[in-house]
C-alpha cells in the first residue's frame, strides 16, 4: 500500500507540467471563445488546481513517511534509464525522503496560495494565459530539482528554474527595464552556474575513481550511492580536493540564494508582477542553495574551511541586506534585500553546520516572506500601483484585511517571541553562538553570531520603518500630490510592470531595433486601457481594499506564520525528521511537552538576547517613524544622511559589479582579440611569408634556360669539391 502511496510522486512532478501544457496551447483559444471575463477565470482556476492537487499528493506521501520507521524513510523510483557513458548510468529517478517531501509541500503548497493570489492580481493581464503558463513551468522545474535522485537531475531542475525566472521577470518584455533585469538575472546566475558545474564535476571525477573501479551499483552520481560513500572519497583525495568541491558548489548556490557578490539580480527581479517575486523569493528558486547544501552535506560536514566561507559570506550578505533596505522607499524593494538578509542569515546556519537550521528558516521565512510580498502587492494595487512608502501613511484604515496580515507579517520577521520567524531566527543564533568553527585562528562561529545578533535588530528596525511608513506615520501623505499634478512631489516612484513609472532611471537608451515600447507609447497603451488603476495617484485617490481572491492567501498565510513555526519545531521535530531523511545534524533534543519547551525557552540566554533585539527595533523604529515621516527619510534626498543616501545607491556595490563586468569583459575580449590578431595570427601569416619568399627566391632560379640550370649544377659542383678538400686537410690534421 504504502509503495502504491510513494509512486504517485510522478504526479507530484506531471501534473504543473500537464498545467504548463493546457495554459500554453489552449490558453489563448478558451479565452477567445469565452470571453475575457469567463476565459480568465477558467484559465486562472486550471491554474491553480495542479498545484493545489500536487500539494494534496505530497502531503499524503510526507504522512505515509511519517508512519513509516526511521530507517525506512528513503524511497528511490526509477522511471527509465536516462544516461549510460562507459561503466556509468544516470537513470531517471525521484527520490522521496524527508528533506525532498519538505521541499515539495513549501513549493506547492505556498505556490498554489500564490497562484490563487495571483488570479486575482493579474485578473486584467491580457497575456493572461503566457503568465500562468510560465508559473505553472516554474513549479514543475523546481520540483525536479528537488525531487530528482542525482546530480543530473538537480542540474536539470536548477536550469529549469533559471529560464522560467527569466521568463517571468522579463513578462512585459517591451519594457526595456524589464528585459534588463531578467537579462541581469540569466547572467549573473550563468556565474554561479559556472561554480555548480565544476563542482559537480569534481565530485564526478571523485566518485569515478573511488566508486567506478569497485564494480558495484553503476549510479554513482545518485544520492543513495554518493552520499553514504562522502567519507570513503574524500579520504581518497587531498583534502583541499574536497574543500574546492564543496566551495565551488557553494559558488552555485550564491548565485541562485543571491549571496555576495552575486545578489545583485535579486532586487532588479522586482521588475517582475509581485505574485512573481513571491513565488521566486518565498517559496521556491532562492531557495535552492540552502537545499542543495543540505542535500550535499556529508560533504559539506568534511570540510571546515567550507563551512567557514559559507557562514562568513552569509554574515557578510545578511548584514549588507540589512543596512541597503534602509536606503529603499520602494515597498517591494525594501522585500527585496530583507530576502537578501534573510538568506544570509540561512548560510550562517549551513556555515557552521546546523544544516537542518538553515531549512528551519527556508520553511518560516516561506509563511512570512511569501505573507509580506502578497501583502505589497495587495498595497500597491490599493494605491494606483505606486511603490513609493513615502506617499503612504495611515493605511491600515483603508486596508483592513492586508494591513492586519501584514502586520503579522512584520511581526513574525521582525522576532516576536514565539512567532514562526523568531523559532528559526533564535535557532541560527544559537547555533551560530555554540560553534567551534574555526579558520586560521579565527573563531568564526562567535564572529558571525556577533553580526547576527546586530542583524536581528537591524531587521526589525528596517522592517518596522516599512510598517509605521506604509500603515501609520501620522498622515495620509499621498493627500498632498496635486490632482494631475503629475510627479511634482518629487516622486520617487516605483511601479509594478507594465505600470512601471518611467520618470525613474530605467537606463533607456536608443531603441535601434524598434523592438522596445518608448514612454510615450507605454503611456498611451496604459491611458487606453480603462481599468481602474491606471490613474495617477493624487489626492483625490481612494485605497480599496483587494477581492478575496487576494486576501484569502494572504489570511493563510498570516495563520502559518504565527504557528507555523512552533509546529515544525515542537510538533514535527524538523532535526530529526530532516535527519531520517540523510541530513548532517547537530546534537538536538526533542523537548516531550508545551510546558517544557517553555521553561527551557526562558532560561535561555539566546532567547532573551534574540527578544531584546526585536524590542529595540520595534520601539527604535516607532520613535523615528512612528507619528511621521521624518525629513532625513523623506522627499528631499538632499536632507538624507550620507550613509543612507550610499545605502539608496547599494554603497555603489551593484554599479561598479556592473560596470566591471561590461568593461572588464570588453577589456578581456579586446585582450584575447589582440592576442589571436598579433599573436596567433602572425606565427600563422609569418610562416606563410617566410614559405612565400623562400619559395619566390627559389623560384627565380627556376628561368627554363639550361644554361643556367647548368650553371646552377657547376656552381654547386664546385662547392662541394671546395667542401670536400676543406674537410680531408682538416682530417689530416687531425690524424697528426
Amino acid at each position: 500500500m504504502d509503495q502504491e502511496v510513494y509512486k504517485s510522486v510522478w504526479w507530484v512532478l506531471a501534473l504543473p507540467v500537464f498545467g504548463f501544457l493546457i495554459q500554453a496551447f489552449t490558453g489563448k483559444i478558451i479565452i477567445d471563445n469565452l470571453g475575457p471575463k469567463i476565459g480568465r477565470k477558467v484559465m486562472g482556476a486550471i491554474a491553480v488546481l495542479p498545484i493545489a492537487a500536487a500539494f494534496a499528493l505530497g502531503a499524503q506521501i510526507t504522512a505515509a513517511l511519517v508512519k513509516s520507521p526511521e530507517e525506512s524513510r528513503v524511497h528511490i523510483l526509477t522511471l527509465f534509464q536516462w544516461i549510460t557513458v562507459g561503466n556509468l548510468s544516470i537513470p531517471f529517478e525521484v527520490r522521496v525522503d524527508p528533506l525532498s517531501m519538505t521541499m515539495v509541500l513549501i513549493i506547492t503548497g505556498i505556490g498554489s496560495l500564490i497562484h490563487l493570489y495571483a488570479t486575482g492580481y493579474m485578473a486584467e493581464e491580457p497575456d493572461f494565459p503566457r503568465f500562468f503558463t510560465y508559473l505553472n513551468l516554474f513549479v514543475a522545474a523546481m520540483l525536479i530539482l528537488v525531487l530528482g535522485n542525482n546530480l543530473a537531475l538537480l542540474f536539470v531542475g536548477w536550469e529549469g528554474v533559471g529560464v522560467c525566472s527569466y521568463l517571468l521577470i522579463g513578462f512585459w518584455y517591451k519594457d526595456k527595464a524589464n528585459s534588463f533585469a531578467s537579462n541581469k538575472a540569466f547572467i549573473v546566475n550563468r556565474v554561479g552556474d559556472w561554480g555548480l558545474t565544476l563542482g559537480m564535476f569534481t565530485l564526478a571525477l571523485m566518485a569515478s575513481q573511488t566508486l567506478g573501479p569497485l564494480g558495484g551499483d553503476p549510479r554513482w552520481l545518485s544520492y543513495d550511492v554518493l552520499l553514504p560513500n562522502a567519507q570513503a572519497l574524500a579520504s581518497g583525495f587531498d583534502p583541499a580536493f574536497l574543500t574546492a568541491a564543496c566551495i565551488l558548489l557553494f559558488i552555485g548556490a550564491m548565485g541562485k540564494s543571491a549571496q555576495f557578490p552575486l545578489y545583485i539580480w535579486l532586487p532588479d527581479a522586482m521588475a517582475g508582477p509581485t505574485p512573481v517575486s513571491a513565488l521566486i523569493h518565498a517559496a521556491t528558486m532562492v531557495t535552492s542553495g540552502v537545499f542543495l547544501l543540505n542535500r550535499m552535506s556529508p560533504f559539506f560536514a568534511l570540510s571546515p574551511t567550507a563551512g567557514a566561507v559559507v557562514a562568513i559570506t552569509g554574515a557578510i550578505t545578511a548584514l549588507l541586506g540589512a543596512v541597503i533596505a534602509f536606503g529603499q522607499t520602494d515597498i517591494k524593494k525594501v522585500l527585496a534585500y530583507s530576502t537578501v538578509s534573510q538568506l544570509g542569515y540561512m548560510f550562517i546556519a549551513c556555515g557552521v553546520g546546523a544544516y537542518w537550521v538553515g531549512l528551519f528558516h527556508v520553511a518560516t521565512h516561506a509563511f512570512f516572506k511569501a505573507l509580506l510580498f502578497l501583502g505589497s502587492g495587495a498595497v500597491i494595487h490599493a494605491m494606483a500601483h505606486n511603490q513609493d512608502m513615502r506617499n503612504y501613511g495611515k493605511l491600515l484604515k483603508y486596508l483592513p484585511i492586508t494591513g492586519a496580515t501584514m502586520l503579522v507579517g512584520w511581526l513574525a520577521i521582525a522576532g516576536l517571541p514565539f512567532m514562526s520567524g523568531a523559532f528559526s531566527k533564535e535557532e541560527i543564533l544559537l547555533s551560530s553562538f555554540n560553534s567551534h568553527l574555526n579558520m586560521g585562528g579565527v573563531p568564526v562561529g562567535t564572529v558571525v553570531f556577533g553580526v547576527a545578533l546586530f542583524v536581528a535588530i537591524l531587521t526589525a528596525l528596517y522592517m518596522s520603518r516599512m510598517t509605521y511608513m506604509t500603515f501609520f506615520s501620522g498622515s495620509e501623505r499621498w493627500r498632498l500630490i496635486p490632482a494631475h499634478g503629475g510627479h511634482g512631489h518629487d516622486s520617487h516612484h516605483g511601479h509594478d510592470g507594465h505600470h512601471q513609472d518611467h520618470h525613474q532611471d530605467h537606463h533607456h537608451g536608443p531603441d535601434v531595433h524598434d523592438f522596445y515600447y518608448d514612454d510615450v507609447e507605454l503611456a498611451a497603451i496604459e491611458a487606453a486601457t480603462p481599468h481602474d488603476h491606471h490613474h495617477e495617484l493624487d489626492e483625490n485617490h481612494e485605497p480599496h481594499e483587494v477581492p478575496p481572491s487576494m486576501w484569502i492567501p494572504l489570511a493563510v498565510l498570516a495563520v502559518l506564520s504565527i504557528v507555523g513555526g512552533g509546529w515544525l519545531f515542537f510538533g514535527v521535530n524538523l532535526a530529526e525528521w530532516l535527519h531520517s531523511g540523510g541530513v548532517v545534524v547537530d546534537h538536538h533534543e526533542h523537548i516531550e511537552s508545551i510546558g517544557a519547551f517553555v521553561t527551557e525557552t526562558l532560561q535561555r540566554p539566546i532567547f532573551w538576547m534574540a527578544t531584546a533585539a526585536f524590542a529595540v527595533g520595534v520601539a527604535g523604529g516607532w520613535l523615528i517613524y512612528g507619528k511621521k515621516l521624518p525629513e532625513d527619510d523623506g522627499m528631499d534626498t538632499a536632507k538624507w544622511k550620507g550613509w543612507r543616501k550610499a545605502a539608496a545607491k547599494h554603497f555603489g556595490i551593484d554599479n561598479a559589479l556592473t560596470q566591471g563586468s561590461i568593461r572588464g569583459g570588453d577589456a578581456l575580449a579586446k585582450a584575447t582579440w589582440g592576442v589571436d590578431r598579433y599573436l596567433v595570427d602572425g606565427i600563422v601569416n609569418a610562416t606563410g611569408y617566410i614559405s612565400s619568399g623562400i619559395g619566390r627566391m627559389v623560384g627565380r632560379l627556376q628561368t627554363g634556360y639550361v644554361r643556367g640550370y647548368a650553371t646552377v649544377m657547376t656552381v654547386g659542383v664546385a662547392a662541394l669539391i671546395v667542401y670536400f678538400v676543406y674537410a680531408m686537410v682538416n682530417l689530416n690534421g687531425g690524424a697528426r
